[in-house]
């Protein structure tokens, strides 16, 4: 499983909270519901292009930020 919370200590910030480890981008935007939906992700400040969302792993202590677009009126 991509979810990496089982290993003690183990943990990354996104969006300013502090959350378990996953495994790559895919699998933190997966989590979230988020990857279908128009987003942002910026990891230790470099953003990720969408084509590299699989092969982007997340290690301990990383910082990542997830922009994602609203519609309303």
């Amino acid at each position: 499983m991509a979810y990496l919370g089982g290993e003690k200590g183990m943990s990354i910030t996104v969006n300013g909270k502090q959350v378990e480890l996953f495994e790559s981008v895919q699998q933190l935007l997966a989590h979230y519901s988020l990857e279908n939906r128009i987003v942002v992700v910026e990891v230790n400040r470099d953003i990720v292009m969408k084509e590299n969302y699989a092969t982007t792993r997340l290690s301990h202590g990383d910082v990542v930020e997830i922009v994602h677009f609203v519609g309303g009126g």
